[in-house]
């Protein structure tokens, strides 16, 4: 009897946390190898995951599972792919309904912080945080955040969001590759630079910097302004790819039209230079017409498809400081799809901008950029922007993902 009932009991135990096996084949339609291509799997309709593992002939891939929606259940796994030329590979992939998420090396990371007035070394701080609300009226949210903003990074790249009307993408410039911000967090110490710790690269001002999305008033951007509020928030700190939100709420982007909301939402993967760019509205956004590019580097050479893909290479001061800062040189690049491109600007002292609206309620975009400080990057306008078409035709020629 008592082996009965123990019998029942896993039976039930058994049935109440199930598990899902998938068989995922993923295949490069290219004649060049591609590396740590991101493979996304939507794991909403396999119920409540709480774990995942993923192997490829027996080998166990790091993977991670992100909650978009913060409602503490994942939306998403995901994990990264390196394919030879027309190279196909076959992951399995078990999900369960128990346990804990498994933890793997970090590749990417993630930052919000709030000044601590006790801490006196500028790249110290300890009063983290993952999200933070300003209301529109709030005085100056730009130093509300010890670095002005969240900051998130690759091994290959770094990037601050400022957190005010302009929202603008900011650059840290690498000399090895390797995550940083942790140890600097955008306040490279003395110290840290003779050790070989990078630095910030880039001058904004109220330029688009490196792609940050504006409104536009028929002639030139405008800031996200007025506002009911904006917030910024870490959805995910990886440890394959971090996601960070920009979101406006009541954002009067045009006069005489309703107010939007507007989420931004920037994704880096592990291994990537360049940064996916989702812009999501709470209503169809067709009458309106928005903006965004790069900045006009002092005395940069330009380069544009007349596709979508514009970008620049140039040297400037990353500061208004000219004497404790040394002119800098970086590659920035912008890629939009053609069917979000209204028009393409001359360029101006400040901007190479485009002019893009959306159909619906959503669009995407992709921004990548190269400090010539780096070892392993580029280091003229002709191998910048070489690189630049075969990005453009690697993200117009994704990977195949097929799940059974």
């Amino acid at each position: 009897m008592k082996k009965v009932l123990l019998s029942s009991l896993l039976l039930s135990v058994t049935a109440t946390f199930a598990q899902h096996t998938l068989t995922v084949t993923v295949s490069n339609p290219m004649n060049s190898p591609r590396t740590d291509q991101p493979v996304v799997i939507d794991i909403r309709q396999y119920g409540d995951i709480h774990s995942a593992l993923v192997t490829c002939n027996g080998q166990e891939i790091p993977c991670q599972m992100d909650d978009l929606n913060q409602d503490e259940v994942f939306d998403e796994l995901m994990f990264l792919t390196t394919l030879d030329k027309k190279e196909k590979k076959q992951y399995t992939v078990t999900l369960a309904e128990q346990g804990e998420p498994r933890e793997y090396p970090a590749r990417v990371y993630a930052e919000m912080l709030m000044r601590n007035d006790k801490v006196k070394e500028k790249n110290r701080h300890n009063n983290f945080i993952e999200s933070i609300t300003a209301r529109g009226d709030c005085a100056y949210s730009y130093n509300l955040q010890h670095h002005h903003g969240v900051d998130f990074e690759s091994e290959l790249n770094g990037i601050r969001i400022y957190f005010d009307n302009r929202q603008t993408l900011d650059l840290y410039g690498k000399f090895s590759k390797r995550l940083e911000l942790k140890e600097t967090q955008f306040y490279t110490s003395a110290e840290q630079k003779e050790q070989g710790y990078g630095d910030d690269v880039l001058w904004v001002g109220q330029t688009f910097g490196l792609g940050a999305f504006r409104g536009w008033n028929g002639t030139e951007p405008t800031l996200i302004d007025p506002v009911a509020s904006r917030t910024q928030r870490i959805i995910s700190y990886g440890p394959l790819r971090t996601i960070v939100e920009v979101i406006d709420r009541g954002w009067q982007a045009a006069p005489g039209k309703p107010r939007l909301n507007m989420t931004l939402r920037y994704t880096q993967y592990a291994g990537h230079r360049d940064t996916d760019v989702d812009v999501f509205f709470n209503r169809n956004a067709a009458d309106y017409q928005f903006s965004t590019g790069i900045i006009n580097v002092k005395g940069s050479e330009e380069f544009s498809d007349k596709k979508g893909l514009r970008a620049c290479w140039g040297t400037d001061y990353p500061s208004t400081d000219t004497l404790n800062w040394k002119r800098e040189t970086v590659g920035l690049a912008v890629s939009i799809p053609q069917k979000h491109i209204l028009s393409e600007e001359p360029a101006n002292k400040d901007n190479y901008a485009f002019v893009v609206g959306t159909k619906d309620n959503r669009l995407s975009y992709k921004v990548s950029y190269t400090s010539a400080n780096e070892s392993f990057g580029y280091h003229s306008a002709e191998e910048w922007f070489a690189y630049l078409r075969k990005w453009k035709k690697e993200v117009e020629n994704p990977i195949a993902i097929k799940i059974e």
